[in-house]
């Protein structure tokens, strides 16, 4: 692992210290309001922010496993621990959504009265500011590092502080007319969005743990290798990519003339290698395996040095992600 990689786990683990910290001073300050004001639409918020830290402290615990050296137990890394959390998150996200709209179908039939509303919507305001600054700065760290967990964690602060803006609009309303039912509306409308945020943190989760091809991943990696393709690439195919967190393992087939010798042929995978590490990520891991051409490559193969070829060259046949991914050599047929 480089020392680059080091320091993106390093800050993750810092970062999600400061998510769990905050996230416990945001629930006290949420559950006050909500004993304040007796509103459903806080404990809406409050709620949220139990989760919050809950999967926060467990996302805590995941980055700083999945930071541990591989071993003989997990020789490819502890990385899938973060579709664990991320999967823990979303479960219970869903699951508040559920709770929230329930209750609140229930105040419905049921209204209760509401209390100093003009301090829990004080208290709201800055806890909503302060959620989207920490998730915004999460989840841009968390795709700079790669970082399920720090992308999930701050999607949810984000939709969390999107929450908090339209239970603070309720409220104002609610404030200026009194009328209380609407508390219980724009709670089971938040209820939803909650749900639903929820919902797509676990979709999320459990491609990765199903190792779900990531399309738009692989059609950078295929760009960069069409736009770099050296003369003896004469196709790549069978191309992979597996998630471990945050480390991609990529696998694929290199077709070489089948006249180089064993060193020869190592020498263009570790030019593969090097290319996908600089144009992509540094910590990539590639396991490549090479096939010789065969007659059909000769029409695709635009190296004019080869003198044993059994076919003229015709024309250079542009790599498509559809050809890449594909289990079988180039050809123009």
């Amino acid at each position: 692992m480089t020392n680059q990689s080091l320091k993106k786990q390093s800050e993750g683990v810092r970062l999600q210290v400061l998510v769990v910290v905050v996230g416990v001073l945001l629930l006290i300050a949420k559950f006050v309001a909500f004993f304040l004001t007796n509103s459903n639409a806080i404990l809406t918020d409050a709620l949220e922010s139990i989760i919050n830290v809950v999967a926060g402290a467990f996302s805590l615990y995941s980055l700083i496993l999945s930071a541990q050296p591989r071993d003989e137990n997990h020789p490819y890394g502890h990385g899938k621990i973060e579709f664990i959390a991320s999967t823990l998150e979303g479960s219970m996200i869903m699951v508040a959504g559920g709770v929230i709209i329930i209750k609140s179908v229930l105040n419905l039939f049921a209204p209760v009265p509401l209390h100093q509303l003009d301090l829990g919507i004080l208290l709201v305001a800055i806890s909503g500011a302060v959620n989207y600054g920490i998730g915004m700065l999460t989840e841009r760290k968390g795709r700079a590092n790669n970082s399920l967990v720090l992308i999930a964690g701050g999607k949810h602060l984000k939709s969390d502080a999107y929450s908090t803006v339209g239970i603070l609009l309720g409220l104002l309303l609610i404030y200026l007319t009194g009328l209380v039912w609407l508390d219980s509306a724009v709670a089971i409308l938040f209820g939803a969005i909650i749900g639903f945020t929820g919902y797509k943190i676990l979709r999320s989760s459990v491609a990765g743990i199903m190792d779900e091809a990531d399309y738009e991943l692989l059609k950078h990696i295929v760009q960069v290798l069409n736009e770099n393709r050296r003369v003896n690439w004469i196709d790549i195919h069978n191309l992979r990519v597996i998630k471990y967190g945050s480390t991609l393992h990529i696998d694929c087939h290199l077709t070489v003339p089948w006249y180089l010798n064993v060193l020869e042929a190592h020498d263009e995978v570790e030019a593969v290698g090097k290319l996908i590490r600089s144009k992509i990520d540094p910590d990539i891991e590639l396991f490549i395996h090479t096939d010789p051409c065969i007659a059909p490559s000769c029409a695709i193969c635009s190296n004019k040095a080869c003198d044993v070829r059994l076919h003229p060259f015709k024309e250079r046949v542009n790599w498509d992600l559809e050809k890449v991914i594909a289990d079988r050599k180039h050809s123009l047929y």
